[in-house]
């Protein structure tokens, strides 16, 4: 009895996105003085044509936390890995989305 062939190796896609793309990202922190603005900066150096009026903003039910969600034009998976990283290692920001 022999055993069925395997079917060919299917190669995977490098990624779903399509670039360039407008790219939401959300960034949790604790809700302080300066939060938005060092996100923003983080994001414009990412995205130089990044459009700070399109933040959102979003308070936790306590009051103590703030979702902030920018949206990037994104260029590429490198990109957009670098800029998870950056937000990442931001002090003042305790998740990324």
């Amino acid at each position: 009895m022999s055993l069925p062939t395997p079917p060919p190796d299917i190669p995977r896609q490098e990624s779903l996105i399509e670039y360039p793309s407008q790219f939401p990202i959300k960034v949790m922190g604790v809700k302080v003085d300066g939060l938005v603005h060092a996100i923003s900066m983080i994001a414009r150096e990412f995205d130089p044509a990044f459009d700070a009026s399109t933040i959102e903003l979003r308070e936790s039910k306590g009051g103590k936390y703030l979702g902030v969600t920018v949206t990037v034009t994104a260029t590429s998976r490198e990109q957009l890995d670098e800029l998870y990283r950056t937000l990442s290692t931001h002090p003042m920001v305790k998740v990324v989305l």
